[in-house]
């Protein structure tokens, strides 16, 4: 295990992969991080593989799915080669399941429940006590919110925004980092740009087909309080049976 400076959460796995180095040797304590892209650009592979990392640094963590279930998840993991089961017997990773259809509604609840689906979110205690809290996708939680939905509507979208803001804003003054993963293309602008405007980190995932192969790479658009040099971009694959590989990477 590496040594995690005072001021960085170290995302480990220095000898499995090099993202950590990457990043700077980490995210610093008290953030907010913005990781946006579209479906398929890997938003979901780099948020199991800081949650891995950060479990073997014994950093605390909640993940939040709007995708998988428990099972799924720990069968995602595994084919990364990220074996998390200890870690949630161990209760060093706290992973919650928000029960959405293929279509991406919210299942089950009645109409009541979806109105307060933000006001339960911040409300429950569990989700926020662990030092790092990931919610993979935040758009889908906003979407299915229909009270924010209706401020959306009336062109208050971003009073809406800036209140979810506030309580983040509460979450991080205790130190704790907050990773929260949106797909632009189901949002509108006036809806995501106060995240990007607050977000101490924000990086945009691209991904771009050439012949057979799909190309990623993470573009990194704002890194405050970095450790190390942070590149700019940064090539990245998702390989079964090994998770995260880091392909390229340039500095402006």
């Amino acid at each position: 295990m590496s040594t995690t400076r005072r001021d960085i959460l170290s995302i480990g796995l220095e000898g499995h992969d090099q993202l950590n180095a990457e990043l700077g040797g980490g995210l610093p304590p008290g953030s907010i991080v913005l990781m946006e892209g579209d479906y398929g650009a890997g938003k979901s592979a780099l948020s199991q593989r800081f949650t891995y990392g950060f479990t073997q640094e014994n950093t605390s963590v909640t993940y939040l799915s709007t995708e998988l279930t428990v099972s799924g998840f720990i069968n995602q993991m595994h084919s990364l080669s990220y074996d998390i089961t200890s870690e949630l017997l161990e209760e060093k990773l706290l992973f919650l399941s928000a029960d959405f259809d293929s279509g991406g509604a919210l299942r089950g609840d009645g109409e009541q429940e979806r109105k307060e689906l933000l006001k339960r979110l911040m409300d429950a205690e569990a989700m926020w006590e662990p030092e790092v809290i990931i919610i993979d996708t935040f758009d889908a939680i906003l979407r299915n919110d229909p009270k924010f939905e209706s401020l959306v509507r009336n062109d208050e979208g971003r009073q809406a925004a800036l209140e979810i803001i506030s309580y983040f804003r509460d979450m991080i003054s205790m130190g704790k980092v907050i990773i929260i993963t949106v797909d632009p293309s189901t949002v509108d602008d006036d809806t995501i740009d106060p995240f990007r405007s607050i977000a101490d980190v924000f990086i945009e995932l691209e991904m771009a087909e050439v012949g057979s192969e799909t190309r990623r790479s993470i573009s990194v658009k704002r890194f405050a309080g970095m450790g190390e040099q942070v590149g700019d971009s940064i090539g990245f694959s998702v390989r079964s049976g090994t998770g995260i590989v880091i392909e390229s990477r340039s500095v402006a």
